[in-house]
């Protein structure tokens, strides 16, 4: 519904334009004054316009508007300053907007793109830790958001089964007698973490044990040992087994698991190198390498190590080329410390005449001194962050409901536990570093929960009704009031708001939205009577129009939307 309306004001702003003998202005998009007494959409059409006509953009938008036509579903069109503003007739545009509400609501025309999404992908030498939950959420959400915004997205985790870290890990299974504990209970990727440590400290102190390692690289590489290529696997799928049920805790599924050692074998890797090595950008001395000093990088690219042995460089390169093959476009998730790396690898690219993948760089997640202990020391792990955000977020429910039952307290802290990490991560741009706040996460005054609140009040309050919603009819003589408005204009954003943050591949643009729609309802079911009011059923229609949009709006950020709090 926002669309059409933006349509008829666009036309209406070309058709003025033409009278001043001036071509239509292409890809006219209009805004969202900051205030809505400015109006509800703004366009900028007349600075645009200020060179050809040789006036200021004021003049401009007074000229304008003497000219332009009010298009249906507006009740006038004012300029304001150097802005041409629309303020819509909402007597004519409230129905017709709620009654396009449906459960779908949000979902655009779907799109001929298929988008290779890659994110989290961490080692798989032990448990998820607080540094690549953001990578996850990111990624799990931007996926959401793509695909709300038409086009067809496919998840995937990127497995490095033949990195130094697994080799490791073998190792201390094959030649040190170290075992995968499993008698204490933790889960499986926290007992290969465990591991990994113990070989790291004996390599520490015999590093002569590095050149071991490097012997079942090489192994590995080649494939022909069948026992020493299942060791490897089965230490990498154990791992994943973890990752998948913490991944699974904060409500993200990937739809593949590509394994990096598939383009050893097939080949993939070697192609790679001859085809950039006929391109005369390769050098050779104790390694291969890739000289991108014409590209304005110093620092070369490594190819193949002095035994010949594959880096993790050249198996991406190769693994960026099927997804090139497979995908419309490539997105990748990366921590900024990744950026040097992406800048060889695409230069790589360019050469070999393959797609560039689009990269988005986040900074990193750290807590707060002393806000969680680990038993080791050494990192905060996913699961330890999920639960003591359900710790804390359990703690706070029981303070304030004294009559929730255990099964309900136990429903209810999962969703605004991870409801609390998830949206705490979303809602900064990725370029800003993230101190993980408890106090801010949980609040429930300011924070997610008090969005997840206004979802469980508007589900109090069909309930409570005890009508059927569906068989409930908007007043034909209704004339919204102030705060009516404010929540119609709320939910009326919300397409746009998917096509602006889905062009951005920015996600924190839908929690601001998440925040913004909350408050315009909360201030209406405070300042409104609903349920034995002359506009129950009316009002009953706009608080389930406001449900579904701000479900809709938080399924996209892979936050729950409780009926009860």
């Amino acid at each position: 519904m926002y669309f059409e309306i933006e349509e008829l004001a666009v036309a209406s702003l070309n058709t003025a334009i033409k009278k001043m003998d001036i071509d239509d202005i292409e890809d006219e998009k209009l805004e969202f004054p900051p205030n809505p007494e400015l109006g509800d959409l703004a366009s900028k059409v007349s600075f645009l316009l200020a060179k050809k006509l040789k006036k200021s953009p004021h003049v401009i938008s007074q000229d304008l508007v003497e000219l332009i036509e009010v298009p249906e579903y507006f009740k006038k069109v004012e300029p304001v300053g150097p802005y041409v503003n629309f303020f819509i007739d909402y007597d004519k545009f409230s129905k017709d907007l709620l009654n396009n509400v449906t459960d779908d609501y949000g979902s655009l025309d779907k799109l001929d793109e298929k988008i290779i999404l890659e994110h989290t992908s961490a080692n798989p030498n032990g448990p998820l830790h607080i540094g690549h939950v953001r990578n996850a959420i990111i990624g799990d959400s931007l996926s959401n958001l793509l695909k709300k915004s038409g086009r067809t997205v496919e998840t995937q985790y990127y497995v490095n089964d033949m990195g130094r870290q697994i080799a490791m890990i073998v190792f201390g299974i094959k030649e040190l007698g170290l075992k995968i504990d499993n008698q204490d209970g933790d889960k499986i990727d926290h007992k290969i973490g465990q591991l990994y440590f113990k070989v790291n400290e004996k390599i520490k102190e015999d590093e002569s044990l590095v050149e071991n390692v490097n012997n079942l690289i090489k192994q590995y590489e080649k494939g022909e040992d069948d026992t020493l290529n299942k060791t490897f696997e089965e230490v990498v799928s154990f791992c994943l087994e973890g990752v998948k049920e913490s991944l699974a805790r904060l409500h993200i599924k990937h739809d593949k698991f590509v394994w990096e050692g598939q383009f050893v074998r097939n080949g993939d890797v070697d192609k790679v190198v001859d085809e950039l090595t006929d391109a005369g950008f390769v050098r050779k001395n104790e390694v291969t390498y890739l000289d991108l000093i014409d590209f304005g990088i110093e620092k070369e690219l490594v190819l193949r190590r002095s035994d010949g042995t594959s880096l993790y460089s050249t198996r991406d390169l190769a693994y960026h080329r099927w997804k090139g093959s497979i995908g419309d476009r490539i997105i990748d998730i990366l921590g900024s410390d990744h950026k040097l790396a992406i800048d060889q690898m695409k230069h790589a690219l360019e050469i070999m005449e393959d797609k560039i993948p689009e990269v988005i760089f986040y900074e990193f997640i750290t807590l707060p001194e002393g806000s969680m202990s680990t038993r080791r020391g050494v990192f905060i792990s996913v699961d330890e962050l999920i639960d003591e955000a359900q710790k804390r977020a359990k703690d706070e429910i029981i303070k304030r409901r004294m009559d929730l039952t255990d099964d309900e307290i136990d429903k209810i802290s999962e969703e605004i536990g991870v409801g609390a990490i998830r949206f705490y991560i979303a809602k900064l741009s990725p370029e800003k570093h993230i101190t993980f706040k408890w106090d801010e996460a949980l609040n429930f005054e300011k924070g997610c929960a008090s969005i997840q609140y206004a979802h469980a009040r508007a589900s109090k309050l069909l309930k409570k009704s005890e009508k059927d919603i569906n068989n409930l009819a908007i007043g034909d003589d209704w004339s919204p009031n102030e705060n009516e408005k404010d929540l119609i204009r709320s939910i009326a954003k919300f397409t746009q708001i998917i096509e602006d943050s889905a062009s951005k591949k920015r996600i924190h643009l839908i929690s601001q939205y998440c925040q913004d729609l909350a408050n315009s309802f909360n201030k209406f079911y405070k300042s409104e009577q609903v349920i034995g009011s002359p506009l129950e059923d009316t009002r009953l229609i706009l608080v389930d129009k406001a449900k579904i949009t701000l479900k809709n709006a938080l399924n996209i950020l892979g936050v729950s939307a409780p009926d009860k709090m």
